[in-house]
């Protein structure tokens, strides 16, 4: 049989076997998940936003027409990148790095970064703030992807093939905390290293790693006394409940207004000036008190299900032989689980405050474009997917 199939013809990529141009392969599964999670995402954003947003601007659909116009935006971006095959992504991984350091760079130059909230994570180009380390993050981790994918044999075999990438993701980190951005270097990092060990680096290299990089985390937070208010403030809010421990305490008492079924839509009592950022990192807390836990079952189960989607492509990429896309789908996959597991947990009190959104669903506009152009990534690598599948089973019955 392999003989056969090698004495097949082959198919052009982007082709059929006749030569015709080959059909557009959507995930109908991974579009619906998004879809549900944007669109609740804009209901909740209406909701937690209707008030505060009437009482700045005097247009209670302030934050609701930004984000809509933000979730238009991003799409665009996932339709354009899907245009490009992923081959030109792994080919330009090293120049897509090096912007990601320069962006990065450029950020905490006195002048050019924004200062918002006391953290300098925002570039301002044309009247418009961006908040680069959304961006920076996925760059990173398509270069991690084909580092993965060229270098499978150093980074299965040896420690050195581990520690080099490592090395990278902690280079970046430190950028990261320097704006300071504790939450985005953490999730970084984690995503990168699930990658490299999906990849195939050995067990015992990542266990000793892992606990070396726990530990310099660790004494990063004890090194700063901002770091490390913020980190142990959850473990007792109601000890400061007026002071460092007040939003967190404003979340828990939304969470636990809203019983099995919720105060209703709208309703929430919370998000009326007393729970700060109601729209963007505590949106969960909104949504717990306003439809209770079958809501927060809702959310979770969404997640849980574009996380599977994500691991499944990855899976289907491996099989046909696409190690740069199953990589960075599973990279995707790895990265919106972290992210809303921290997110949710911080709503909850049992993670310190990280200042991470729910991705798709909580306000944000660097965060909803950079994710929705990630999902149009991850709808091409299915693409090509699906056209290296149904290429090989074509070379079969042809050499057949």
């Amino acid at each position: 049989m392999s003989g056969l199939m090698e004495d097949g013809p082959r198919v052009p990529p982007g082709q059929t076997a006749r030569g015709r141009p080959a059909a557009v392969h959507l995930d109908s599964t991974t579009l619906a998940l998004v879809l549900a999670l944007l669109l609740f995402g804009l209901v909740m954003v209406t909701s937690a936003s209707i008030s505060i947003a009437s009482h700045d601007t005097g247009n209670p659909f302030y934050y609701l027409e930004r984000q809509v116009f933000t979730a238009l935006v991003g799409t665009a971006g996932a339709v354009l990148v899907f245009c490009f095959r992923m081959e030109i992504w792994e080919r330009l991984s090293p120049v897509l790095l090096g912007a990601a350091f320069a962006m990065l760079l450029v950020v905490l130059v006195p002048g050019l970064g924004e200062v918002v909230n006391g953290g300098r994570r925002w570039l301002r180009l044309a009247g418009v703030s961006f908040q680069v380390s959304e961006l920076a993050r996925v760059l990173v981790l398509i270069y991690i992807a084909g580092y993965a994918a060229r270098r499978q044999d150093e980074l299965r075999e040896t420690f050195t093939g581990l520690i080099k990438p490592l090395l990278l993701l902690a280079l970046v980190a430190v950028l990261l905390l320097g704006e300071p951005d504790f939450g985005a270097a953490t999730v970084l990092f984690a995503t990168g290293f699930g990658m490299l060990f999906i990849a195939g680096a050995r067990l015992r290299y990542v266990i000793v790693l892992t606990a070396v990089a726990a530990c310099l985390f660790a004494l990063l937070a004890v090194t700063s006394a901002y770091r490390l208010r913020r980190l142990t403030g959850f473990l007792n809010p109601w000890a400061n409940a007026y002071g460092s421990g007040f939003q967190l305490t404003q979340s828990l008492i939304a969470i636990g207004r809203g019983k099995w079924l919720g105060v209703g839509l709208g309703n929430s009592v919370q998000k009326l000036f007393y729970l700060p950022e109601a729209h963007t990192d505590f949106l969960f807390a909104v949504l717990a008190e306003e439809l209770g836990l079958l809501g927060v079952l809702l959310t979770l189960g969404l997640f849980i299900g574009l996380v599977w989607r994500a691991f499944y492509i990855a899976r289907l990429a491996s099989q046909a032989g696409l190690d740069f896309q199953s990589y960075l789908a599973a990279g995707f996959g790895l990265w919106i689980g972290i992210q809303a597991f921290i997110n949710i947990g911080v709503n909850m009190g049992v993670l310190p405050t990280k200042g991470l959104t729910l991705p798709l669903m909580s306000y944000g506009r660097s965060s909803l474009i950079v994710t929705l152009v990630w999902v149009g990534i991850l709808l091409r690598i299915y693409h090509e997917t699906m056209l290296e599948r149904r290429g090989s089973a074509t070379v079969m019955r042809g050499g057949a």
